[in-house]
This record gives structure tokens, sequence and C-alpha cells, in this order.
């Protein structure tokens, strides 16, 4: 059994063989300038589209709808200032950008940089599972809402939306639709063009690619004010040169997940499930968030109620666990997260609760030993708090 155990997957995941592989060949076979016009630049201009071509076919878009980006962040931030660029903040009444409550960072502060500019929020309130609440999609200040973004599977508590919903509402009042699939691609099913979306963003280093690299998918006839200037790369939406290498890299990743998807998730499935039943009985009281609503595969955001979730995580981490308090972009933070209060979490649970997230290289026997560990790091913390924790739900 090693020493460590590696349980934060959501956060960064470790670039498989056949990637860096694949990266290494094209390092040396495609290392030209895939804008320059001879027969090295013309390799690695194949390469490059090639890739295009393979990402495009796996998540239901057109090879001209993927514009290359340096990761997720950068292409939720294309996406929403890109938008908003041809919206107007002179009209008598300010625009909406319409978002939910535990939006990533990425997503929430480009959004509040719009705030600066003149917009104003409207959250879309989520129930208790942490899923859209769709009757209240009325409420929504449609006749003001100029641009949407909504995650689709959360990256601190797994739910995943259904969108179809908010798709329909947007695309019938002509609004553009962003939507982040950064913790979605290459863990469950994503179809660009069936989902309905205008923009989806996503980061190769989520599914076992390499950091640095991401795609913005934009449907054909959206409009989109690039926010780089100075080439003419990627439709002149995205200006400089493309790193070949790195793109065959997050293509090589995605084919990966693409073929051997059902086996990864039922293992994934199986593994959230085996640490799912044990923890709640060995550390109760335990509240596993969102666990009625659908979720991916991989991801258990849990609270032990009477503990310091960051005083857990150290310990974790001396015990060999490697685990987080969710977003990694929001690190730092001493404040419970915004997703889990917008569920009606109380803030004491909230600030109890850790993520744990999986990958297809765990097995069973790491899990049942990470169960062990937890629950000891977990009794030891209440036993030296010298208080009885609070009762509460086993899930919520």
């Amino acid at each position: 059994m090693p020493d460590r155990i590696f349980l934060d997957h959501n956060a960064t995941t470790r670039p498989l063989p056949e990637v860096r592989e694949a990266m290494d060949r094209c390092w040396r076979d495609a290392y030209a300038n895939p804008g320059s016009r001879h027969a090295e630049g013309r390799a690695a201009r194949r390469a490059l589209e090639t890739a295009r071509e393979s990402i495009a076919a796996i998540l239901g878009a057109r090879p001209e709808e993927v514009i290359f980006t340096s990761g997720g962040t950068e292409a939720a931030n294309l996406a929403i200032l890109g938008f908003a660029e041809f919206v107007s903040t002179s009209e008598p009444t300010p625009p909406i950008v319409a978002l939910t409550a535990g939006e990533h960072p990425a997503t929430g502060e480009t959004c509040r940089k719009l705030e600066q500019r003149g917009w104003q929020r409207h959250v879309l309130p989520v129930d208790a599972g942490g899923m859209l609440s769709t009757t209240d999609l009325g409420d929504v200040p449609w006749s003001q809402t100029r641009l949407v973004s909504v995650i689709l599977a959360h990256n601190e508590t797994g739910v995943i939306q259904d969108l179809a919903p908010l798709a329909a509402r947007c695309a019938a009042r002509e609004i553009p639709l962003h939507v982040d699939a950064v913790q979605a691609v290459g863990k469950i099913p994503v179809d660009f063009h069936q989902m309905g979306a205008t923009a989806l963003s996503l980061g190769a280093h989520k599914f076992y690619g390499p950091r640095g690299i991401g795609a913005l998918l934009l449907r054909k006839d959206a409009r989109l004010a690039p926010q780089l200037f100075g080439g003419h790369q990627e439709a002149e939406r995205r200006p400089g040169t493309e790193p070949v290498a790195l793109v065959v890299g997050m293509a090589t990743a995605l084919e990966l997940w693409h073929a051997h998807q059902s086996t990864r998730t039922n293992h994934a499935r199986a593994l959230r499930d085996r640490l799912e039943s044990r923890l709640p009985s060995e550390c109760a009281p335990a509240v596993v968030h969102g666990a009625r609503s659908p979720r991916l595969p991989n991801t258990i955001n849990i609270a032990f109620p009477g503990l310091d979730g960051e005083a857990l995580l150290v310990a974790l981490d001396l015990a060999g666990i490697a685990c987080s308090l969710g977003s990694t972009c929001a690190s730092g933070s001493a404040e419970p997260a915004p997703a889990l209060l917008a569920m009606g979490v109380p803030r004491d649970v909230a600030l109890s609760s850790v993520r744990f997230s999986l990958g297809f290289e765990n097995t069973l026997d790491e899990i049942d030993e990470a169960s062990a560990r937890i629950a000891r790091v977990v009794g030891d913390l209440r036993r030296l708090r010298g208080s009885n924790p609070p009762s509460c739900s086993a899930e919520s």
C-alpha cells in the first residue's frame, strides 16, 4: 500500500504515458510553427488540425468551432468577455448576466468584472441537491438578460445539471449561453450541439492531459470579440502560435477517455460508492452533499460536523491523503463554499466539508485504506475537541 493516496483528481490529473509519448513524438516530428509555409510547418499544421478534428468529433462539434486556449480559465474568460463586448451598457436598464451562486472563480470573477463595467448579476437558484431550479426560471429578468453562464458538472460537489430547460429559454431569446464543462469533459459524455450551448469551455489537465492547454467550443454562427491581439491564429479569436504538442496531448487524452469511458466510469463509481458507504458509518455523523442528485462518478463532497475543514485537510495530508476543500482556484479562502450555502447547507456544516475526487488509477484497496485513515483522523480530531459532534442527516 503506498504511503500517499491521491484523491484530488478534480484539481488535476497526471498525464498518461500515452499522452506524454504522443507529445514527445510531436516535439520531434512536428516541432515547426504551424503557420509556416514550408514542409515542416505543414507537418505541424497537419498534426494540429488532426487533433482539432478528433476533439470536435468526440464532443459533438465542428472542427471550425474549436478554439484552442491556455486552459479552462482562459476559455471561460474569452467567452464571457467576448460576448459582453457586443452589449451596450448605456441603455436605461443595465444588462444582466445570470449564473448560479456556486460558479467556479473562472466564471464568477469574470462576471464580477462585468459588474464593474455596469452589468448586474442575477443568481439562478439551486435546490437542496444543487440542481438548477427550473420552476424559478420564470423569475429571471429575461428582458434585461444578455448573457448566461453555468457550470455543467460542479467541481466541488460533482452535481451534474440538466441544462435543457435553461438552454431552450436562452435560444428562444437569442441569449448567449456559456457552459463551463471543465469538470465534465473526459468524465461524462458531452455533446456540444445537442446541449444547445453557444460556447463551452474545457481544460486538458482534468482528464489526464497536459496543463497549459484547453479549448472553447464556439457555435459557428456566434459573435465573439477576441481578448488578445497580434495574430491571425484560431480564426483571429485567440492569436498566438498554437502549442501543437500540447494540443496533440489533449486530443490523445480525450481519445483515451472516449475509448475506455465505460470501464473508467464503472470503476470510478465503484470506488466512490465504496468510500461513500464507509465514511458515514465510520465517521458518523457525516453529510454527503448532493447525494440524491446526478453526480460525477468520481466526486464526493462530505462534511464532518463539529470539525474545521482547514484543520481536517492538514491532518489528512499528514496521514497521506491528498484531498481538497473544493476549488483549488479559490484556495486560501476561509469562507464556506458558495455552492454549499446556495444548497441551504448551514455555514458550520459547509466549513467542515472536504472533497475527495477519485481517479481511474485508484484501486479498491487504496479506497479501503483511505477510509481507515480518514476515520482515524476524524476520530482523533473529535477527541481533541473534547466535545460530541452535532447530530445531522447522513446526506443532503
